[in-house]
């Protein structure tokens, strides 16, 4: 016999368990079966579960597990990514704890110790994914260091060096002053805050008091500027153009360059031209033919091509000195209050910089033709739709990528440099040395670059390196292109399009057929979630208070297509309730000897309780498996929540009662038998969601299965549906719950039970009455049932079903003054609240003010408001 409550955490590990040793998660590379595979975003091998790790690993295991049951050949890949910044970070910090820095150990012995911090600490996120429930084929489990993919990474940039599409170049980056590295832009944190813009006046050369003005955020980058840009259309500076001013303080004569980048509406329209220190600013540089002067040094202090007073200075001091001194010179024209952003490193804190130096780059503007045709085509879509317009704005306009990182954790950059500096990029070092001799004639020493490559480089290849590539395996000839992707929006262009890129150009397919990109989880009034609001909601936290299938379902019943998750604790204790309800019908099955039988054969049942039952059962997995399939997981979770809880507990389970408490032997053994053939295919299709009360309650409720639950097949049935028996059986459903419904509206005593009467019933509709006679009386509280030519005058509810009108007298059962008092009460309370809230969304200032969020809750909440009092309206209306 069951337990009275389910102990999520008893059972939790115990199944896991169970399923990890059996090997069930484990793909078949012989198999006949079709292939399904999903490559799981690799984690930070740092990292720790969070709630956008919880929504994307939840997805991606419902649609695993939705697979396996279908009879698909499932490889969900695992692993983890090195995180280069973040690892070497926690490594370092522990360094610091004992008063050291990788620089007293010197580069091998600290990649050692990284590689040892890997080992003893670095699996907390796979132990936390066993925790959410994750079924990926953990044996093949692999790291974006392991020695297969080091050599699949190696291969990859010496092809592209080869090919002329992997190069090194001198251009602006995003440089950490703290970290000394280049850094990628998701790496950057753009912060609001309130700035400054400075008006200088720059010196027209050789026209006394003629100045051409122009704005800054970033005073002490003045020292490089080499040009001054106006439109070529702004009749302003039209005769101005080709000649030269004067920059400030370094006496510099820098020229007056006609670009569409200067904005006549913005400013003055003459914009300050610092090529070295601003991107817009470099590729003006490069189509003007400008000087590229940079004056910060690696820490961001002002170097030797700045005035002899301003050098070694930190960048914000030297700002506050280059302001007063254009104040001294009569130069600073005005200040204004600039609200802007400033781009920070998300793992330093520290301002970003944009610095000119030398690095190596991608050629990803070639390598993005390819990925655009495949979305183009159609051979990889996009999940909303609209984010292909997303992923097109960005591959049309991309620019090089660079993948040089100055640290010391990550994959060694294979190129070396020859004494006069010539490069030799090759696979080994004894081929850089034969290339050397080759080009040198004689025998010459090497020095091997130390960058490593930006993370993203090596998890750009995941697709197709996790499969053993560069061999040709059979898993990579099986499994490679995967069906779907499932990730967050904010890493299409990191992660997504350079997949896309290197999976067309190594393997010549793209590297998956859909990608489907899910929304963000929010707090619960919308907001994101971040420590410094104090508003993080621990996933694991959850999991532990409510049971891990609690917050799946949560998760998956909130994942609708485009639209933010806001989270909350009382919802994911709701679903708890949800996953009790269920445990106590199966209880209640358990005590009414509802087992199953072999060979039971649904489509062979009798009675009209049980033939409908068996048609909303087929048709609720038909509907939920195309939900799934569609990535309409909201609507897959709906679906069997409200079969479940409504349809099997609160409607099938209360119509069977007297069956099973009656004296029909083959009416009861039939309808117990349905019971458990039923509730063992709720088990079946809840199991992708909600894995562990399932496959506790499968086990719990036979003696012995011929398989676990995980493995079992999904309910796929044909010729089930039973439209006659479908239609009485709502019908009933439909009689009872407007009766009640009245009830509820008109405030009439639970206790109390009613008389109706029913006018124009048709032949169907008597039979249906006498059939179901005693059901409506106990579920409805109706004691008699009468039918009648006439509706009777004030003093009665009236619902209509179907072509009957269904009478409810209710003088002798409640104060219909007292009522009608209590309603139009209500009534106006309600349209006072309507009119205020017409009100506020009727004003076009809160309209272009307020979030699209807040303004969409609003109306719904309008919506909510109107309704209400319709009802109320039409409960008056009933009473007369």
């Amino acid at each position: 016999m069951l337990d009275k409550t389910y102990d999520a955490h008893a059972v939790e590990r115990r199944h896991y368990e169970r399923w990890e040793q059996a090997g069930v998660f484990a793909c078949n590379p012989e198999s006949n079966a079709a292939p399904y595979t999903i490559m799981m975003p690799p984690p930070n091998v740092t990292g720790s579960l969070h709630m956008g790790h919880a929504l994307t690993f939840t997805l991606q295991d419902v649609l695993i597990r939705y697979y396996r049951m279908t009879g698909r050949d499932t490889l969900w890949q695992p692993g983890t990514d090195h995180a280069g910044i973040a690892t070497q970070m926690v490594v370092e910090r522990k360094l610091a704890d004992e008063g050291k820095t990788r620089h007293d150990l010197g580069r091998e012995a600290f990649v050692d110790k990284v590689w040892e911090w890997r080992e003893h600490s670095g699996g907390t996120i796979q132990r936390q994914l066993r925790h959410l429930g994750a079924s990926p084929d953990w044996p093949r489990e692999r790291f974006t260091m392991d020695d297969g993919l080091s050599r699949a990474v190696t291969k990859v940039f010496v092809q592209l060096h080869k090919q002329g599409l992997m190069y090194r170049d001198k251009r602006l980056v995003n440089w950490d002053p703290k970290l000394h590295t280049a850094i990628s832009d998701l790496e950057v944190e753009q912060r609001p805050t309130d700035g400054q813009m400075w008006y200088f006046r720059y010196p027209v050369k050789d026209e006394q008091d003629r100045f051409v003005v122009v704005g800054t955020t970033r005073p002490e980058t003045m020292l490089g500027d080499t040009g001054v840009a106006v439109h070529p259309e702004d009749d302003r500076y039209t005769d101005l153009v080709g000649k030269t001013v004067i920059l400030p303080i370094v006496e510099r004569p820098i020229p007056v360059v006609a670009d569409e980048y200067a904005d006549p509406e913005k400013g003055s329209g003459a914009v300050k031209i610092t090529p070295a220190h601003d991107f817009n600013d470099f590729e003006v540089g490069r189509r003007c033919g400008l000087e590229m002067i940079n004056v910060l040094d690696r820490d961001a202090r002002l170097n030797e091509n700045a005035p002899a007073e301003f050098q070694g200075l930190d960048r914000f001091e030297a700002r506050a000195r280059i302001v007063e001194r254009m104040e001294t010179l009569g130069l600073l024209e005005k200040v204004e209050p600039n609200p802007m952003t400033v781009p920070y490193g998300d793992r330093s804190g520290v301002v970003i910089e944009p610095w000119l130096t030398d690095q190596w780059f991608v050629d990803a503007a070639e390598l993005a033709k390819e990925p655009v045709k495949a979305v183009e085509d159609g051979r990889t879509r996009f999940v909303p739709a609209h984010w292909a317009n997303t992923f097109f704005e960005w591959m049309r306009n991309i620019q090089p990528w660079c993948v040089s990182r100055q640290i010391w954790w990550g994959h060694r950059i294979p190129a070396w440099y020859g004494p006069d500096g010539t490069i030799f990029v090759e696979e080994t070092e004894d081929e850089a040395h034969a290339g050397a001799l080759a080009h040198y004639g004689e025998a010459v020493a090497l020095e091997r670059d130390t960058d490593v490559l930006d993370t993203w480089f090596s998890s750009a290849l995941w697709p197709f390196s996790t499969l053993g590539w560069p061999e040709q395996t059979p898993e990579l000839a099986r499994y490679y292109p995967g069906d779907v992707l499932v990730t967050g929006f904010d890493i299409i262009f990191f992660w997504v399009a350079r997949m896309m890129m290197m999976g067309h150009h190594f393997m010549g397919d793209v590297p998956f057929r859909e990608v489907y990109i899910h929304a963000l989880v929010r707090d619960e009034t919308g907001q994101k979630m971040s420590k410094s609001k104090g508003n993080v909601i621990d996933p694991l936290d959850l999991a532990g208070k409510y049971g891990t299938d609690a917050l799946r379902f949560t998760l998956t019943a909130m994942a609708a297509q485009g639209r933010d998750i806001k989270m909350s604790e009382s919802r994911v204790q709701g679903y708890r309730n949800f996953a009790t309800k269920l445990w106590n019908a199966a209880r209640f099955c358990e005590m009414n000897n509802c087992v199953g039988v072999d060979g039971f054969d649904p489509a062979g049942v009798t009675s009209t309780l049980n033939r409908w039952i068996v048609a909303r059962t087929a048709d609720t997995a038909s509907r939920m498996g195309a939900a799934i399939e569609a990535y309409r997981f909201n609507d897959a979770a709906q679906v069997v929540y409200q079969f479940t809880w409504n349809t099997f507990c609160d409607w099938y389970l209360e119509f069977a009662k007297p069956v099973f408490n009656g004296d029909d032997a083959a009416a009861k053994a039939e309808t117990r038998a349905t019971a458990a053939w039923v509730l063992d295919r709720i088990l079946t299709m809840l199991h992708p969601i909600m894995p562990f009360v399932t496959e506790e309650l499968w086990e719990a409720l036979a003696d012995s299965r011929p398989h676990a639950l995980i493995v079992a097949p999904w309910p796929a049935y044909e010729g089930l549906a039973a439209p006659e028996a479908e239609a009485e059986m709502d019908w009933l459903v439909g009689l009872i719950t407007a009766i009640r419904s009245v009830r509820s509206e008109m405030n009439v005593p639970p206790a109390a039970r009613l008389s109706i009467q029913v006018k124009d019933a048709s032949e169907a509709t008597r039979a249906r009455l006498q059939t179901h006679r005693a059901l409506v009386g106990t579920l409805a509280r109706v004691d008699d049932i009468a039918h009648v030519d006439a509706v009777p005058g004030a003093g009665s509810a009236q619902i209509v079903v179907d072509e009957a009108t269904v009478i409810l007298p209710l003088a002798d059962v409640i104060d219909l003054d007292a009522e009608r008092a209590r309603l139009s009460r209500d009534i106006a309370k309600q349209d006072g609240d309507i009119a205020k809230l017409a009100k506020k969304l009727s004003n076009e200032g809160f309209l272009a003010k307020a979030p699209a969020e807040v303004v969409a809750e609003n109306r719904e909440r309008l919506s909510d408001l109107e309704a209400t009092r319709d009802r109320l309206k039409e409960a008056l209306a009933r009473i007369g």
